[in-house]
């Protein structure tokens, strides 16, 4: 057998693996519900559903002890409806993945098995920077919506509802993350927690400084009295403003953000080409102590020219 035929072989083998985990364990949620589509009392016991459980079930007993609620926290903040052991399991299930991807790629040398560490890693640094992603990301979206949020609100209070009332409208016929977080609000009401510190949690879940002036807002004119749709009203206008504002602000420093992002990639990129292309290139940077020492100066270079580019670019508004 010779080597390409067998390097072939094992990608393959390693792309229906990737496929049975992403695409048979782990499937994308149904547009039709669950309980439309089974019948009454029926109850799903394939295989692969069995498998699933099992390995969920054997993740929890492993970190069971442990206080996973932050972890549950963080998935909500980033909109992640999975359990922390299903979303540690299919992180898993992709560091295997990416590891045995790793060791092909070096087969025959040292370096497959630095590679398959190194992809391994990557998978958890990647799951921890996608949860960070979709969080910013649902926190934008949410800043986003919040001028049309409150719209709706004083449209609600101007046609007779309550302030409940019109938070539970907003939470039906907004769009998300705005409805579920108003649904939440909505939820924790019913089972008693106070209107104004819902709101107030709500904000700081979302790290919004303009949604906790909407809930300080309520809080005040709820204690005082007064027309809260006009109120609601001028804020939603400032809001607006300093969105407007936030969003020139943006587009203004994208082009330095954009390079920021090429200066820090591309010396890293080179450096990965030309360990794969000419892996001999690089033998004295790691058999002399002049090469380790050069290594480590570029490395501290890389992390000080970083830091100082992020906050350069930085703008905080």
């Amino acid at each position: 057998m010779t080597p390409a035929l067998l390097l072939t072989g094992v990608i393959v083998t390693l792309a229906a693996l990737l496929v049975l985990v992403l695409f048979v364990l782990f499937p994308a949620p149904p547009r039709i519900s669950k309980s439309r589509r089974s019948a009454p009392g029926e109850e799903p016991d394939s295989a692969l559903s069995r498998f699933a459980d099992q390995a969920v079930s054997a993740v929890e007993t492993a970190t069971r002890g442990r206080d996973d609620s932050m972890r549950r926290y963080r998935l909500e903040q980033a909109g992640i409806k999975l359990e922390p052991s299903a979303f540690l399991l299919l992180t898993i299930s992709a560091a295997v993945v990416l590891a045995a991807f790793g060791f092909v790629l070096g087969f025959g040398s040292i370096w497959g098995v630095v590679l398959a560490i190194v992809f391994g890693a990557l998978a958890f640094l990647g799951a921890k920077i996608l949860v960070s992603i979709r969080t910013s990301r649902r926190r934008a979206k949410f800043e986003t919506q919040l001028d049309d949020t409150l719209q709706l609100l004083a449209g609600g209070l101007r046609a007779g509802h309550s302030l409940l009332r019109a938070i539970d409208s907003v939470a039906r016929d907004a769009d998300a993350p705005t409805s579920e977080e108003f649904a939440r609000v909505v939820n924790e009401t019913r089972l008693g927690r106070d209107l104004g510190e819902a709101l107030a949690v709500t904000a700081e879940r979302m790290q919004s400084d303009d949604f906790s002036w909407v809930a300080q807002a309520i809080a005040i004119n709820r204690e005082a009295g007064g027309n809260l749709s006009e109120v609601l009203d001028q804020v939603g206008n400032t809001i607006r403003e300093r969105n407007q504002i936030r969003r020139q602000v943006s587009a203004l420093s994208a082009e330095g953000k954009l390079s920021a992002i090429v200066l820090i990639v591309l010396p890293i990129g080179v450096f990965l080409f030309l360990l794969w292309v000419q892996p001999g290139y690089f033998v004295p940077m790691f058999t002399t102590l002049i090469g380790w020492i050069a290594l480590f100066i570029a490395a501290v270079l890389l992390v000080v020219g970083t830091i100082w580019m992020y906050f350069t670019v930085k703008v905080k508004f």
